[in-house]
């Protein structure tokens, strides 16, 4: 997530308690996901070119309000956890809906490659803000920055998106009463608040947690971006491997990331950090690609900008849950470890009921969906 390698220096400058950055960071999280409804429903009326450019000017004047803030948190908590969490919203919806649109038969592929770029943009903003911070710029003005730059270019961005021509490509409404009565969601839901309980849980704390196992201050901030780098690689991987359809992809992804959390609680070297700090980032990246593709596959590409942005809302709970559940821990135990403890119960607890949920799935025949208008036996009972 965009600026989360900056809450140690507001921490460290302002004053700040490890929960209260995470109180920050978690509610990022939860406005980001919250608004995704409101911009998903907004797609099919104002177009993803408007969208995404409402997000642009959200997300920067959000990060020119903490640049302001003179590091109060109330300020802090506005602009980045309100403001900038409603911008980020708006524009993540719309490259997500419109990869289902464009490209329906490699859904997962499709929405992994372009959600690869919220993991590759928080590799650049990681640099360029340590680089920045190095040279003595203090981390408000540096909030400052990325508002305006970041503002710009998101805007500029928006320009060129637009729906496919074929009517079948516009977003329709949907009965959520109908959504919310089917187990599939349920089981997507459930599944996207385990890993990125157990991931943010991570994310959030990353440096601090490295920093008290004796890791070097210089790898510690790397791993940062080494987290974010095997984010976006692992968001396209996951994408791939979800299209087959043939591999329980759930199950995998959260094995694979409390294994990763196991490891962040034993390491005692840099060079371990580092890749640790990797894998773990892989995994966290699925969290992002599978449930999305699964949705599209499921649902249609048509309800994805409706239908995803309710599912994902567990990624907002998560997000309030998971790094304010590592901040207070180490907060009230000066350590990270129950934290980790906790992070992988809650991953490997939803194992077994995803290992179902994938087999069942995989199992949708996506090409008489496609036949039907691209949501199968849901067109209708998911219509408004």
């Amino acid at each position: 997530m965009h600026g989360a390698n900056l809450f140690p220096h507001c921490a460290k400058n302002y004053a700040l308690s490890a929960a209260q950055t995470q109180i920050i960071f978690g509610c990022l999280i939860a406005v980001f996901t919250i608004s995704m409804i409101v911009a998903g429903r907004l797609l099919g009326q104002l177009g993803p070119r408007a969208v995404a450019a409402i997000g642009g000017l959200f997300l920067g004047g959000g990060y020119c309000v903490a640049a302001h803030s003179a590091g109060n948190f109330n300020l802090l908590l506005l602009g980045i956890g309100g403001l900038a969490g409603v911008g980020t919203g708006f524009c993540y919806v719309c490259p997500i809906a419109l990869s289902a649109k464009w490209f329906p038969h490699r859904k997962g592929l499709a929405t992994g490659i372009v959600v690869a770029g919220f993991g590759g943009g928080a590799i650049l903003l990681a640099q360029i803000a340590e680089w920045m911070l190095a040279g003595g710029v203090d981390v408000l003005n540096v909030f400052g920055r990325i508002g305006l730059i970041y503002g710009a270019i998101i805007v500029a961005a928006a320009i060129p998106l637009r729906f496919p021509d074929s009517t079948e490509g516009k977003p329709v409404p949907v009965n959520f009463a109908a959504v919310l009565q089917d187990w599939h969601f349920w089981e997507l839901f459930s599944g996207i608040f385990a890993g990125t309980f157990a991931g943010l849980l991570v994310i959030g704390n990353l440096k601090p947690m490295l920093l008290s196992k004796g890791i070097d201050s210089a790898i510690a901030t790397a791993s940062i971006s080494v987290f974010a780098a095997g984010n976006a690689m692992g968001r396209i991987f996951w994408g791939w491997l979800v299209d087959r359809r043939k591999t329980p992809v759930i199950p995998l992804s959260l094995a694979m990331l409390a294994f990763s959390l196991g490891l962040l609680a034993v390491i005692q070297s840099s060079t371990s950090a580092v890749i640790v700090s990797f894998l773990t980032g892989i995994a966290f990246g699925s969290c992002f690609v599978i449930y999305a593709a699964q949705a599209g596959y499921y649902y249609g590409a048509r309800h994805v900008a409706a239908v995803y942005p309710i599912i994902f809302l567990s990624y907002g709970l998560s997000g309030l849950l998971g790094p304010l559940t590592g901040g207070w821990i180490c907060d009230f135990t000066g350590s990270y470890q129950g934290g980790l403890i906790v992070g992988i119960a809650v991953a490997t607890s939803r194992i077994g009921l995803s290992l179902g949920l994938s087999y069942v799935d995989t199992g949708v025949d996506v090409k008489a969906q496609q036949q039907k208008g691209g949501s199968g036996r849901w067109s209708q009972s998911f219509r408004s």
